[in-house]
């Protein structure tokens, strides 16, 4: 079924002060990184939050998921995305999921991409060192969106930036948002980063 995420992102509350590094474009540029939530739906939100900064700078973004499990379009579209320009591709398995990540970012046309695995994270090493050095040659991202409990480890150990999302009710409609950061390998240290994000319409 879709997924809904906390929307709309035009009404984001800027990030809470002392939390730095931030969650942007450059933080992950270059990277694999692994966004995990049992039910993702703070998860997608960052990851728009993402789109929407590449679609802003005149790249492109695409997303690569399975064929039972997707995001919303009218909520990203009411939160800045540009679904024109955003490709979505949907298979059948994490193998083909992998591959058509290569694909995508071996073309040198996509600064990032989403790949959404849900419960099913098997990617050989062998493809993640293959999409490693896409990210690194291209300076683009990948993001591996998985469906995970707090216990259960990374995709795999070449994963730059692991984290895990949680969000915690303030107001009526809103929510703050926080990104755990359990991996970092470019910074060698755990850290956090926190927002506060708006409900979608029905999400109370």
């Amino acid at each position: 079924m879709p997924e809904s995420a906390l929307q709309p992102l035009s009404r984001l509350v800027q990030p809470f002060s002392g939390n730095q590094p931030g969650w942007n474009l450059q933080e992950v540029q270059g990277r694999l990184i692994e966004i995990s939530e049992p039910h993702p739906v703070a998860a997608l939100s960052f990851c728009f939050l993402l789109v929407r900064e590449v679609q802003m700078a005149g790249s492109y973004a695409a997303w690569v998921g399975s064929m039972d499990s997707t995001f919303y379009p009218p909520d990203a579209e009411k939160s800045g995305i540009d679904l024109r320009n955003l490709p979505i591709l949907r298979l059948t398995d994490a193998r083909s999921l992998g591959r058509a990540t290569e694909i995508l970012l071996r073309s040198g046309a996509f600064q990032l991409v989403l790949l959404d695995l849900g419960r099913d994270h098997a990617i050989p090493v062998a493809r993640l060192a293959q999409l490693n050095g896409l990210v690194r040659k291209h300076n683009a991202c990948a993001v591996f969106i998985t469906r995970k409990q707090h216990d259960e480890q990374s995709v795999g150990p070449l994963i730059s930036l692991h984290a895990r999302t949680s969000r915690q009710r303030v107001e009526t409609n809103s929510f703050s948002c926080q990104l755990k950061i359990l991996r970092d390998k470019r910074r060698g240290k755990k850290w956090t980063w926190q927002t506060r994000l708006s409900g979608v319409e029905g999400y109370y």
